[in-house]
């Protein structure tokens, strides 16, 4: 016969058993109303059931009851299968979504920038679900049209404005922010307000200069649109490098020979005739640069080739400010450059020469962060600058790797 089972023998809780029971006494006195006055010897009496359990768990949520935290469970799957049947373009699945779950129509999928399915689609350029969308009863006209404007999405926003989205002051906005010509050359075409919300002319070229984005040919084209609208662009070295004008600037080394080695200030790089208060997006530092800081700041990979070209010093010191930070070499503009990372214009540095253990002291203001601040690095190389910066998603790897 098999062994009869032998009784259980419990062991005496330890310290740490003793600190979880009392841990979860106190999470059921906090959220459940039944057993907020009692002590630890009622509450461990209980009796505690499954419900009495799963209304603690709610209300730790913020939640009233464990059905809603279900449902908002059910809803967040909903939307993030939702997300997903936009991005494949799947208008019969996401038909068939808010059929089921007929509220998301109306709640951002992503964020509130992206905003609700219909905008979503427009962003994503997605004009059957967009279209579908509106037939369920969509409102967020306006914003979709935001959305595609800003991404070149030029189908979904003439199908928008066709019903009842308009250009409102504003609207070319996001496409100077993503540097977008598509999106521009619409608003234009349809002559369409070029000013911000406030009707400021100058805030289209402000933000294209000063954007965080980094697509050269996008922002050429739409500094070109802007000069055919009026706008006054200044000739200078500076703007010439903007504009991605080789020859322009071929005219400015004529008439100056020293230009490849003249260090230019923020004022100077965001000009305030065009708009700019210098609060312009950079990655390394680059008031106090060389054209060549800024060519790889930019992305500028056509212009990084013609400096060097031009013999534009790979070794070139920024200029040291008041407290000692400054005197990086292009190097460092290599490899702490944003999220778009590339390869080539390292490596040309490395070819003309660039120094792997040319030292800096240098500092970046964090504003994005939660509580923002400097970050300083003090006499380090390019390689140990990028190791060091606290967000690793600027580093370019590729970059980084060929400095070993």
């Amino acid at each position: 016969m098999p062994e009869a089972p032998r009784p259980r023998k419990w062991a005496k809780p330890t310290g740490d058993d003793v600190s979880t029971i009392r841990d979860a006494l106190d999470r059921i006195r906090r959220r459940h109303p039944k057993f907020e006055e009692a002590d630890d010897a009622t509450v461990a009496a209980g009796p505690f059931r499954l419900s009495d359990a799963e209304l603690v768990i709610a209300r730790e949520y913020g939640l009233a009851h464990w059905t809603e935290l279900k449902q908002r469970v059910g809803a967040n799957t909903a939307a993030r299968a939702l997300d997903a049947a936009i991005r494949a373009n799947d208008c019969a699945a996401a038909t068939r979504l808010i059929r089921e779950e007929p509220h998301l129509l109306h709640v951002p999928l992503v964020s509130g920038n992206w905003g609700p399915p219909m905008s979503h689609a427009a962003n994503l350029g997605r004009l059957e679900i967009v279209e579908a969308m509106a037939a369920l009863g969509a409102k967020d006209f306006q914003l979709a049209l935001g959305r595609a404007v800003l991404q070149g999405n030029i189908d979904c926003a003439r199908w928008l404005l066709e019903h009842g989205a308009k250009l409102e002051p504003g609207i070319l906005m996001g496409a100077c922010e993503a540097l977008d010509p598509d999106g521009m050359r619409f608003v234009a075409e349809l002559n369409g307000p070029f000013t911000d919300e406030r009707g400021n002319r100058l805030a289209p070229l402000a933000m294209v200069l000063q954007t965080y984005s980094r697509h050269p040919k996008g922002k050429h084209e739409m500094l070109e649109i802007l000069a055919q609208r009026g706008y006054d662009l200044p000739d200078t070295p500076i703007m010439a490098f903007h504009r991605g004008d080789i020859a322009r600037l071929e005219k400015h080394l004529r008439r100056g020979p020293r230009m490849l080695e003249r260090r230019f200030t923020l004022a100077e790089i965001y000009p305030a005739e065009c708009g700019c208060d210098g609060a312009g997006m950079h990655w390394s530092p680059i008031d106090g640069t060389t054209l060549l800081h800024l060519a790889l700041d930019f992305h500028e990979h056509q212009m990084t080739a013609w400096l060097l070209a031009q013999g534009a010093d790979a070794n070139a010191r920024s200029s040291t400010d008041g407290d000692g930070f400054g005197g990086h070499t292009p190097l460092f503009n290599a490899v702490v450059c944003g999220p778009w990372h590339h390869e080539e214009p390292t490596r040309l540095l490395l070819q003309s020469g660039a120094r792997k253990d040319a030292r800096a002291t240098l500092r970046k203001f964090l504003d994005w962060v939660e509580e923002p601040r400097w970050h300083e690095a003090r006499d380090v190389t390019a390689a140990e600058w990028a190791r060091g910066f606290p967000d690793q998603g600027w580093v370019n790897e590729k970059a980084l790797r060929l400095l070993g």
